[in-house]
């Protein structure tokens, strides 16, 4: 009798998901605990889940000749070669409603901590003063521009909607909203949001689409975050205009580089960085781990014995 399929464990995931496809029909191999144990099992795996620190790459599914499913348990698929698995006929899923919820909340409380100016008053009391001046604003009334406008985008305005803020968004894959949101062209959002949040899956076509001739059609005193991924944003040119004062502040959970390389933006004065931790709440570790199982279970219950079509890409919005 033949052996069940492997399915090969690159990164860490939630321990019950990781027991409920323990359960399943396969044979499972934990490697996340060590990347370097990842190799010897590749050669016989037929599913293998990652979430961002294994780059599922050509050369690494090369080395996997079963391979017919790959899952990432997480939102976006930039850390998967879409190409090479679908000239394999390798199917590619993803968990892209996990982290909705907790990445949705990050980018309500970092607009808070920009628009009011926490993070000086609470360094400032914490190093023994008692600065107690007018500082920061109100975000009602404010206007947030989303730079895409999907699931968490949408989420996020939903939670500022009982602040009073007015919400727009530019998004080429979005024809209508019905909660309100007007869509606008990309100028006319950075010039008139108070805060603009980056919310779009990185593409080839959109790399750096806030560059600095886009940094600079910002509002004046305007505020950016960034929670989708860092490559959407010209760091070099957002140094810039911070230095200059054409910007309030910024917040990043994401950056170019991972960790970051520009020391003059992660110790900016008016920037807060998070180590990309938008999707790292416990509750939105669980629900990936639970969908992407889920997926790899459902695959296993409908396998032939031709390899799987491979699935479309994820959207162009987060």
């Amino acid at each position: 009798m033949a052996e069940p399929p492997l399915v090969v464990v690159a990164d860490p995931i939630d321990r019950e998901a990781l027991d409920r496809l323990r359960r399943g029909p396969c044979r499972v191999v934990d490697a996340s605990a060590d990347p370097a144990r990842l190799g010897e099992p590749l050669a016989e795996a037929w599913g293998l889940i990652v979430r961002s620190r294994t780059k599922v790459t050509a050369e690494l599914l090369a080395r996997a000749p079963r391979l017919e499913l790959v899952a990432r348990a997480g939102v976006g698929l930039d850390n998967v070669d879409l190409a090479a698995a679908e000239a394999r006929r390798i199917r590619v899923v993803n968990a892209p409603a996990a982290a909705t919820t907790s990445v949705a909340e990050l980018t309500v409380a970092l607009c808070l901590l920009l628009v009011r100016d926490l993070l000086p008053a609470i360094a400032s009391t914490r190093g023994g003063r008692w600065e107690r001046g007018v500082r920061g604003h109100e975000l009602a009334a404010r206007t947030v521009g989303f730079v895409g406008y999907g699931r968490i985008a949408r989420e996020v305005a939903r939670r500022l909607g009982p602040f009073g803020v007015r919400c727009l968004a530019f998004d080429p894959f979005v024809a209508t909203t019905a909660d309100g949101t007007t869509l606008v062209p990309l100028d006319r959002l950075l010039a008139e949001s108070d805060i603009v949040s980056v919310h779009a899956a990185l593409t080839d076509a959109n790399h750096h689409v806030l560059d600095a001739p886009a940094i600079a059609r910002m509002r004046a005193g305007a505020f950016l975050i960034n929670v989708a991924r860092g490559a959407l944003v010209d760091e070099a040119a957002l140094v810039a205009a911070l230095d200059e004062g054409r910007l309030a502040g910024a917040a990043l959970d994401v950056f170019e580089q991972e960790p970051p390389t520009r020391p003059a933006l992660v110790g900016h004065p008016r920037v807060i960085p998070t180590p990309h931790l938008g999707a790292s709440t416990e509750e939105a570790q669980r629900r990936a781990g639970a969908d992407v199982v889920a997926e790899v279970l459902q695959a296993l219950a409908a396998r032939s014995p031709t390899p799987l079509a491979p699935t479309a890409a994820s959207g162009g919005t987060r």
